[in-house]
């Protein structure tokens, strides 16, 4: 999986790799090539009293040295920009995957561990990617290279190469096979340090209210020494890892003077050759070490890779059809055929077998006890979910079968929850069309009767938002968000449960607005309060996910006991006289 990520992302920027392969076999040559000069230095040079052999082939070292640093830079600098491109590209696909999820894949995966893949795991890739380009390159050069100049020099001291370089192996492979399963352990663990994390800072209210605090620091404490202790025994045994090697190195070192000096001695290699063939040897064990340094990096990316390319090998049930629909017939309808969803894995449907339409212009209410399945109802009509039965139709096509972007343009919703993103009033209310107007803001502030508050902000429309609307109060974040969807000029507004957060008087006022103001845009109304939605064309009744009722204000309260009974509840047993 590791290899087909990197393949087909760093395929675009070939060019780049060919050039970090150019100028790192150059590096490589070049390394390869100053042991060598360095060993005729010691025969040719101070053996035999030769300055001048002396200064030409050190100036000519120096000169390859120079060349070796260049192209070692030049190959970097390939290498790092080609993995940032390709880092910044697998960015870029994750999240406009994650943005194309419904609310299933997103649950599936979880927000944290979404953050998780698209900041960290990819970074681990990203990083295998640069360092892989000019270790995993140079590597090889190095102690394939190394092996042939040694043997070059000394073939009666190859011996000790055929010892060492296995023993390095066994060293380094037995370390890593202990590490590969620490790593799948170290992310999980990161996700879950991520989420207690994002459910805290979330849920920071709820947290104190209830004076959780010193039991939620101990939950994250746990979490936090789970992913230390996964983190310290991966640390152990990277820690190893080095010297374990140098001892090897040094071992190696020894047994080449030791057994060289022997040669050396007996007159079979001269000591220039000797301190070559040690140069080389080094060489060998770093280009040896250089992949086990990679071999470390690889199965950390491989698991971040995993994880990567399972988001985006995901596919959204929100399936865009085959051949959209082009342009809806009649805009501004609404119709529910006997539409029904129902949870993966959930026994029983949470909305079952609902009907009822909405003409353009027309206010259609939903009403029903907590955990009934009005926000579930209506998250079918932008298609935040697929039905599971039947079908939901909008403009008089099935929802499935239309472009959603021609779907979600011509829909306005404000959430049950209102989230405001950082940035300015003018920003959040122009988040859903770009090129409306200053009076076009202000006109939308009036009807969502939040005009007030923005005039007495610190720099009206360019008044700064905080992350979430953290620095407006619960009513005027609400206004803001019923603002933005009037900004977004659409054909059908829905509201989930959107006039909860306002007193009954800006309740009235601000209704009062979108029925004078919006008379052909469609408004779907979910609601708690009875006193919202009397003045609906129709009520819709839902009880465990199933429509007992529809009508006006008084034909419900005649027909059916389940609105009688929220009105009772609410009003009184007057209201219901």
């Amino acid at each position: 999986m590791l290899a087909k990520l990197l393949g087909r992302y760093l395929r675009p920027y070939r060019k780049q790799l060919i050039g970090v392969l150019v100028f790192q076999f150059i590096a490589a040559l070049a390394s390869l090539y100053l042991p060598t000069l360095n060993g005729e230095i010691i025969d040719k040079g101070v053996a035999t009293g030769d300055t001048e052999f002396i200064w030409a082939t050190g100036l000519m070292m120096l000169g390859i040295s120079l060349g070796q640093i260049v192209a070692s830079i030049i190959a970097t600098y390939f290498a790092a920009r080609a993995a940032m491109q390709a880092g910044r590209d697998i960015r870029n696909d994750v999240f406009e995957r994650v943005s194309a999820f419904s609310e299933r894949e997103v649950s599936h995966f979880g927000a944290g561990s979404l953050i998780t893949r698209n900041t960290n795991d990819v970074t681990q890739v990203q990083m295998l990617a640069m360092m892989g380009a000019t270790m995993l390159v140079s590597a090889p050069l190095l102690a394939i290279g190394g092996i042939i100049m040694a043997l070059r020099q000394d073939i009666g001291l190859s011996w000790i190469i055929a010892v060492i370089v296995p023993v390095l192996l066994l060293v380094v492979g037995v370390i890593i096979s202990r590490m590969v399963p620490l790593f799948r352990t170290f992310q999980k663990r990161l996700d879950n340090v991520n989420r207690i994390m994002r459910e805290q800072l979330t849920g920071i209210r709820v947290v104190r209210a209830f004076v959780r605090e010193p039991i939620e620091e101990k939950r994250f404490e746990a979490a936090n020494t789970d992913i230390m202790d996964v983190g310290r025994r991966v640390g152990s045994l990277f820690v190893l890892l080095f010297p374990l090697a140098m001892l090897v190195l040094n071992v190696t070192v020894v047994g080449v003077i030791w057994f060289g000096g022997i040669r050396v001695d007996n007159g079979d290699i001269e000591i220039g050759t000797l301190f070559a063939f040690m140069q080389y040897v080094g060489l060998i064990l770093g280009g040896v070490l250089m992949a086990s340094f990679m071999t470390i990096m690889i199965p950390r990316a491989a698991v971040s890779a995993e994880r990567v390319a399972a988001v985006l090998a995901s596919e959204t049930t929100l399936a865009r059809p085959e051949n959209p629909v082009a342009a809806l017939p009649t805009p501004g309808t609404i119709e529910f055929r006997d539409a029904t969803f129902t949870y993966p894995g959930a026994e029983f449907p949470v909305v079952g077998g609902v009907s009822f339409s909405a003409a353009r212009g027309e206010t259609v209410a939903i009403i029903g006890s907590t955990g009934a399945g009005k926000t579930t109802l209506i998250s079918l009509i932008p298609r935040l979910f697929d039905v599971t039965g039947g079908s939901v139709l909008v403009g008089g096509v099935d929802v499935r079968q239309v472009d959603l972007d021609l779907l979600w343009s011509g829909i306005g919703l404000v959430p049950q929850r209102p989230f405001l993103f950082t940035g300015t009033v003018a920003s959040n209310l122009r988040f859903g069309r770009e090129d409306a107007t200053d009076d076009d803001l202000w006109h939308a502030l009036e009807i969502a009767q939040g005009r007030d508050f923005v005039e007495e902000m610190d720099g009206q429309l360019n008044a700064r938002i905080a992350q979430g609307g953290t620095n407006v109060s619960g009513g005027q974040r609400q206004r803001l968000a019923i603002a933005r969807a009037i900004v977004h000029a659409p054909d059908v507004l829905v509201f989930d449960d959107s006039f909860s957060a306002l007193d009954l008087t800006t309740d009235a006022r601000l209704r009062q607005a979108l029925w004078r103001e919006l008379p052909d845009v469609t408004k779907i109304v979910v609601a708690q309060r009875v006193s919202t939605i009397t003045g609906a064309d129709r009520i819709v009744v839902l009880d465990d996910g199933a429509m007992v009722g529809i009508g006006t204000h008084e034909e419900l309260l005649a027909s059916s006991e389940t609105y009688r009974e929220i009105v009772e509840s609410q009003l009184g047993v007057e209201a219901t006289a």
